[in-house]
């Protein structure tokens, strides 16, 4: 991997209204590209600086492998200066979790794993009825900061991912039980971002903020990541539930009357598979999602994750009891 190199590139005119086309985008990228590049480098950097103990979480999806592809030019040509955190569920993509030890192999990285069927069979968190477990990392995660006296933890979340993301700072104060509270949100101007927090505390981080969708996979296009193949088109078994595409496990799916049928697919975002969904698609490559997204009217959690559909408010709520 080879450190960062300066691009220059046309500003996108303002007034361009209308879809994004491919040729828009190919003219206007690499500036914005390289602007992100730079403001997530030097958040690595200020964290790094500021902060005694951070760590990555990192599970081997697009935005995580985006986030460590970042953190590697931050301090180019040293090694990465902390570790990877993983809040296994237990109910992952296989494909997934193979690209994630592969990665922290080929860097020479150190992975730590907190296990959501651990935290099971402690009796710290109880199974659901519906079979997902998205929303029982959040015990693991807290356990795993406490055990790593981590006071910063980089997450992948984007502002336009989700509202309760969106509301969220770059540095986001969390209390003592990891919890975090909208009304304790720091100004953050210029690019002066506050790490103080009292012991016991701690922030978490993230780089990507100000990224979306689009740019996520106009950078990878750039840099050639390599991403685990779920993200591409590809024939999988899935079942039809609640308007998504779900792939069937131990984790409880299909039910009766939920037949399984051989389909076209890829995912656009990847956590449990038990809240997460497909989507039809026969975008095989970069190029091919990326004027896919361009097309696309929701955001990747609408459009795929279920975990988000339980309340108007899901996403707050769980970040409220110190999830990511």
């Amino acid at each position: 991997m080879s450190a960062p190199t300066a691009q220059d590139a046309p500003t996108p005119d303002a007034a361009t209204s209308g879809p994004a086309r491919r040729e828009d985008l190919e003219g206007v990228a690499l500036g914005q590209l390289d602007d992100l590049e730079s403001e997530s480098v030097h958040i690595f950097r200020e964290v790094v600086g500021e902060l005694e103990r951070p760590v990555l979480l990192f599970s081997g999806g697009k935005d995580s492998i985006v986030m460590l592809h970042l953190a590697v030019k931050a301090f180019w040509p040293a090694p990465v200066p902390f570790p990877l955190l993983h809040v296994d569920t237990g109910h992952n993509f296989p494909e997934v979790l193979a690209h994630r030890d592969a990665t922290v192999e080929r860097l020479g990285l150190r992975l730590l794993v907190a296990s959501v069927q651990d935290a099971i069979d402690a009796g710290t968190v109880r199974e659901r009825p519906d079979g997902t477990r998205n929303p029982l990392q959040t015990v693991p995660l807290l356990e795993a900061i406490e055990a790593g006296r981590f006071d910063a933890v980089f997450g992948g979340g984007r502002r336009d991912e989700e509202k309760a993301r969106a509301k969220e700072r770059v540095f986001s104060l969390r209390d003592e039980f990891g919890q975090w509270d909208p009304r304790r949100q720091r100004p953050e101007l210029w690019g002066l971002y506050n790490g103080r927090h009292r012991p016991g505390e701690h922030v978490r981080v993230f780089p990507l903020s100000n990224w979306t969708e689009m740019d996520v996979w106009l950078y990878i296009e750039r840099e050639g990541i390599d991403l685990p193949a779920i993200y591409y088109a590809h024939e999988r078994e899935v079942f039809l539930r609640d308007g998504m595409w779900l792939t069937p496990g131990g984790w409880g799916g299909p039910r009766p009357g939920e037949g399984l049928q051989t389909r076209q697919v890829r995912y656009r975002t990847v956590g449990d598979m038990s809240c997460t969904g497909a989507v039809e698609s026969g975008a095989a490559t970069v190029a091919d999602v990326i004027a896919e997204v361009a097309a696309s009217r929701l955001t990747e959690r609408g459009a795929t994750r279920a975990d988000d559909r339980l309340s108007e408010a899901a996403m707050e709520d769980r970040k409220r009891e110190g999830y990511f």
